[in-house]
This record gives structure tokens, sequence and C-alpha cells, in this order.
């Protein structure tokens, strides 16, 4: 079992930045990829961010390329993500998520999410 809690989000203006932060606990041995999703009211969860466990690769859609960057800390086994040059369609609920193998397959353990509202 892998437990997150997120962190950080609120009310920002169109060009502004946020820091969100994720705080995991539990078998953090077993977490392969750690990740950011969003979920925008009436639109499908999308995965915004992803960074490997183990060599820290990180992806990103197209669409935050070069305004978020996804961190971690393994020390504080926290994972971040920073959010600069924020609009309007960024406002969503973000997710983090720890990806685990479970019986070979991929396993997504889940936050209960944080709020972002891009608005002026």
């Amino acid at each position: 079992q892998v437990h997150l809690v997120e962190s950080g989000g609120g009310l920002v203006q169109p060009g502004g930045s946020l820091r969100l932060s994720c705080a995991a606990s539990g078998d953090i041995f077993k977490i392969n990829a750690m990740k950011w999703y969003r979920q925008a009211p009436g639109k499908q969860r999308e995965l915004v961010a992803s960074i490997t466990t183990s060599d820290s690769i990180t992806n990103y859609i197209d669409s935050v390329k070069g305004r978020f960057t996804i961190s971690r800390d393994n020390a504080k086994n926290a994972l971040y993500l920073q959010m600069n040059s924020l609009k309007p369609e960024d406002t969503a609920e973000y997710i983090c998520a720890a990806e685990v193998e479970v019986f070979g397959a991929a396993h997504n353990y889940w936050g209960q999410g944080t709020r972002v509202t891009v608005s002026s």
C-alpha cells in the first residue's frame, strides 16, 4: 500500500506560478514511477507529467512542456510539480499517483487531489 497526500493548490492569476507537493508513505520501495494527473470539470483525467524512480526520466504532455517541471526528493519521499506561466486551461484537480507493479501489471495508487484555479 502507498498513501499519497497532495498540497499546494489554490487560486492564481494567469501567468502566475504554483508549486504542488505530494507526500508519499507506505511501501515506497515498490514505486516505479510518480505521476501528476489532472482532471478538469467535465473532462477526462489526463496524465500531465511523470518521473521514474530509478533514473528520474521525465515526461510531459505537450501543453505543459516548458512551463511545468516535475521533480522528486527521495529523502523526503516527496513529489513536486512546479507550474509556471499558468493559463486558465490549466484549471483542474491535480492528482498525484504512484505506479507499482502488481502481478506483472502496472497499478496506480492515487492521492485525493488538490484544486488549481487559474483566473483573473
